[in-house]
């Protein structure tokens, strides 16, 4: 009998449709499935068992009434517990937000409802979205299922391994400065971070609100480009939503042709501090794609080895102040309420309690970049330097397509390696920060497993605002012709758990 666990998402969908199999079978073999592997994982921090069995019963009925059935409809999908789900637990990986149920449904929700997806539960997240391990939920980390030892990325580390260990055909996650992409890489799935206001932030919890961008995790790249198009589109109830038609993800997935396109390796980003073997896989994936017809040129974009310090000016800027919003008074965690402590010391002593080591830190260095004094000298000089990567990358574009790097300068690294090093561990996002800042499109495809550890390595594609079809073009021909040079991760090494 089929593993309904180990279909792809478009495959899933299919057999749905065509009456070969029930959606409430297909969600309930992957409730089994977690039942049986996370807790070596710890992917999901809730499940929603009544409610995906349901959305799931409705599609078995849609069906046998005749209905016209979406692409996905009936899919299991994995949600990053950052989105806000209606009478779901929502905690952004926080005690400071535990036991929140959203009264209301984030507009990516939504269309995942719309679209008939069945959606299983909130993943496990680095604390309000800010770390590159999954190590600094409260409610404990995530492991990669390539090696429980080791991390599976952050912040979105539950969504990509609840992917890689076959939990879900698909999840959601979000991306700042990486916590889409770097995941994937890691877990040898596909990650993308869509143009900035390309996916509606509404019922987003917000970090930093100028750089977060909603996006499709999957272990193959027409799975994701199915997500994508789902969730993308003008929504009124976003000021930052671009309204413009979105571009044609999934028309380019089919297409996996790169003919013609020429693509431009990121002299910048490589180098000392790389790994050996993530080098050795992303210089054969480069060549990879010289042999599918694209053209592949050097590109120089120096202002990129700024945005390392400038991101982490800008962001915990913007996360001092959505934060502040976390007072006690309104929803979620409220410590010393005896009727004797005052206001300030209620929200003091709560924030204290509730809120991790990592987002303190943070917040303290956004606080202090904004002061009176301070706030040209490290905040504003951080915009400039935004500006100028911006640039970087408009010149780029004019010369290429598309511009290539590795995802992360290394493989996935060991539970509690980087905890005492912030630096050590903020450098994980060293190829992905850029795309935040300027806004562009980015993804990391899988180019297989590194020599020196046999751990996945991520390919990063960046795209201009806008264009991203461009990613799924090479995402899908490297795809293509991956799995037969030397395997895909997922479909043809995958690990046993």
């Amino acid at each position: 009998m089929t593993d309904l666990t180990k279909l792809t998402a478009a495959e899933t969908a299919r057999l749905i449709r065509d009456g070969e199999v029930s959606a409430v079978d297909v969600a309930q073999a992957h409730f089994d499935r977690i039942a049986k592997v996370d807790d070596r994982i710890h992917a999901f921090l809730h499940l929603d068992t009544e409610g995906a069995l349901g959305a799931a019963r409705r599609v078995d009925e849609k069906r046998a009434a005749g209905e016209e059935l979406g692409p996905l409809a009936g899919v299991p999908l994995a949600l990053k517990d950052v989105l806000a789900m209606k009478d779901v637990p929502t905690t952004c990986g926080s005690k400071i937000l535990e036991g929140w149920r959203p009264p209301y449904d984030a507009t990516v929700v939504q269309r995942l409802r719309d679209a008939d997806l069945v959606i299983l539960g909130k993943t496990n997240m680095d604390e309000f979205a800010m770390g590159s391990s999954t190590e600094n939920s409260a409610y404990g980390p995530t492991r990669n299922p390539w090696d429980t030892d080791r991390i599976p990325g952050g912040s979105g580390g539950g969504s990509a391994a609840s992917v890689a260990a076959y939990q879900a055909p698909l999840a959601i996650g979000t991306d700042t400065g990486g916590s889409i992409r770097q995941p994937a890489a890691v877990t040898g799935t596909v990650g993308v971070k869509p143009t900035y206001g390309g996916v509606s932030r509404y019922g987003l919890v917000a970090f930093s609100s100028s750089l977060d961008q909603v996006g499709p995790c999957a272990r193959t790249v027409l799975d994701a480009a199915l997500l994508h198009s789902v969730i993308a589109g003008h929504d009124p109830f976003d000021s930052t939503s671009i309204d413009q038609p979105v571009p044609p993800v999934v028309e380019a997935a089919r297409a996996a042709d790169v003919r013609g396109l020429r693509v431009g390796v990121v002299k910048e980003l490589g180098g000392e501090g790389f790994q050996p073997g993530v080098e050795q896989r992303f210089n054969e994936a480069v060549a990879l794609l010289t042999e599918l017809g694209a053209e592949v040129v050097e590109v120089s974009c120096p202002h990129f080895v700024y945005g390392l310090p400038a991101y982490y000016l800008i962001a915990p800027s913007e996360c001092s102040s959505n934060l502040a919003r976390f007072d006690a008074m309104r929803y979620g965690l409220r410590v010393g309420d005896d009727g004797i402590r005052s206001a300030e010391e209620v929200m003091s002593l709560t924030r204290e309690a509730g809120f991790g080591a990592e987002v303190k830190r943070r917040i303290m260095i956004g606080a202090y970049a904004l002061s009176s004094g301070y706030y040209e000298a490290y905040y504003g000089q951080a915009q400039k330097v935004r500006t100028l990567i911006t640039r970087d990358f408009a010149r780029a574009f004019e010369q290429v397509d598309v511009l290539v790097s590795p995802t992360t300068p290394t493989t996935a690294f060991r539970i509690g390696e980087r905890v005492d090093d912030p630096l050590a561990m903020y450098k994980a996002d060293l190829c992905t920060i850029p795309s935040n800042l300027a806004g562009n499109a980015s993804a990391s495809f899988p180019c297989g497993l590194s020599p020196d550890d046999g751990l996945p390595v991520g390919l990063h594609v960046m795209a201009p605002v806008m264009a991203d079809d461009r990613l799924y073009r090479v995402g899908a021909a490297l795809e293509a012709a991956s799995v037969q040079r030397w395997g895909h991760p997922l479909l043809e090494e995958a690990p046993e758990l």
